[in-house]
């Protein structure tokens, strides 16, 4: 009766909420996931405009799927980082948009498992003991990439763009600043980090440049030459077996933190999204929005934990706000000179903030192993942590299937084929469901 009570309080809540206030915290919401969110197609070679479309478009598909009942802003996700660069050596980007599409298709038919069988199926296959390794190989296979670009090369550390010690220097405050911000900030501006970060990075790489203290990081040559108003660079997919499936095991572990998400999001508003839209509802609005998007060139979408720490913090549970930020995404997404800027900001400033994002991915997994208390003095869950670890991290390779995909696959196989069950997770989610 309670949970009644306060679902109808929020429904009276949302009827209140001015046009103006929607459109203003829509405007914040998308302020909190802009740094990720534009960060991720920057290192991966795919067009931030088209991301900003992408993620605007994903968000207004997930709402209308699940009936515009939770409040989540869905964009470029994380995970899938590491195998977009991996995947760069071995075939085209309309491939790797071809195989990101099959990963969607993968979360829209592990909805209807969820929607057939329920979320048991989900938990028994992908346990803590499996998800919180494969996570940890997401954000350490990624770690040379970050110190390449803190030390001014390319993410493959190939080619140098900004000599070593201005580059370190600049990375290193990048990072600081990002630090401060997350640890010591208060209200709405701890949710932003990565802003900050970026934001005292690009000017220390332009007054670098303008004293002579170092050449020239920063150019506004493309700025000055994009105009006003341009259409995004959409590009369509191409479909080959051999990117299919790179990539559909990569789509695992972002499926499970989806399940955290909603999970933390319920938390936040004191609704049970599980039930209602239902857990099948939200996979099927993401399958649907990262699909939708590789089909434009955009990067996969997911749920996004900032901007469900900025619903905790402002207590604004409506979800139209989220509705207004996917607007608001859709039209700086036409600003060319806003996506020419973009693409302007320097690598080593990515890279210091990189640092601390992709060891947080690591933490992440680490966690869901400590959280879940799985137990690593059982030789079964120390087996696939510790083999799901090597191979990830190390590169191993077994019938052209390897980082991040291999790892995942491992797991899998090794949880259902290894005597013995972890079920922490299972029982934790039964709980949550009752």
């Amino acid at each position: 009766m309670q949970d009644t009570d306060h679902t109808t309080s929020l429904r009276e809540d949302y009827a209140g909420d001015p046009v103006w206030r929607q459109a203003l915290a829509g405007s914040q919401m998308l302020l909190v996931a802009f740094g990720a969110l534009v960060l991720m197609p920057l290192l991966t070679g795919l067009d931030p405009s088209v991301a900003l479309f992408t993620a605007g478009m994903g968000t207004l598909i997930f709402h209308i799927v699940t009936g515009g009942k939770v409040p989540v802003f869905l964009a470029s996700s994380f995970a899938f980082i590491a195998p977009i660069m991996a995947a760069k050596s071995q075939f085209a980007i309309p491939e790797i948009l071809g195989g990101l599409v099959a990963a969607g298709i993968l979360y829209i038919l592990l909805s209807g498992a969820v929607r057939m069988r329920g979320t048991g199926f989900v938990n028994r296959l992908l346990p803590p003991v499996v998800i919180g390794p494969v996570i940890m190989v997401i954000g350490l296979g990624l770690a040379p990439v970050a110190v390449n670009m803190a030390t001014g090369h390319t993410g493959d550390g190939g080619t140098e763009l900004v000599p070593y010690q201005p580059a370190v220097i600049i990375a290193m405050i990048s990072l600081l600043v990002t630090v401060v911000v997350s640890v010591w900030a208060r209200g709405i501006f701890r949710l932003i980090p990565i802003m900050f970060g970026i934001v005292v990075g690009y000017l220390l790489s332009f007054f670098a440049g303008t004293t002579g203290l170092t050449p020239v990081i920063v150019d506004f040559t493309p700025i000055a030459e994009a105009a006003w108003f341009s259409m995004p660079a959409f590009q369509a997919p191409s479909f080959s077996w051999g990117a299919i499936l790179f990539m559909i095991p990569v789509a695992i572990a972002p499926a499970i933190e989806h399940i955290g998400d909603v999970l933390a999001i319920s938390n936040v508003t004191g609704k049970n999204f599980l039930k209602k839209p239902g857990l099948h509802r939200t996979l099927l609005g993401d399958g649907l929005a990262t699909s939708s998007a590789a089909f434009l060139g955009g990067p996969p979408n997911t749920t996004y934990s900032e901007v469900t720490g900025a619903v905790m913090l402002t207590k604004n549970f409506n979800p139209r706000v989220m509705i207004w930020a996917a607007g608001v995404a859709i039209v700086l997404a036409f600003v060319g000179k806003f996506g020419a800027a973009l693409q302007t900001i320097p690598v080593p400033v990515m890279g210091g903030i990189l640092c601390l994002l992709f060891g947080s991915i690591a933490v992440v997994g680490l966690n869901s192993l400590i959280r879940n208390q799985v137990d690593l003095s059982q030789a079964r869950n120390l087996v696939i942590v510790g083999v799901t670890l090597v191979f990830g991290i190390g590169g191993m390779s077994i019938l052209g299937v390897e980082g991040i995909a291999l790892s995942g696959i491992v797991a899998i196989a090794l949880n259902l084929l290894l005597p013995g069950a972890d079920s922490a997770w299972g029982e934790r989610a039964h709980q949550h469901e009752h």
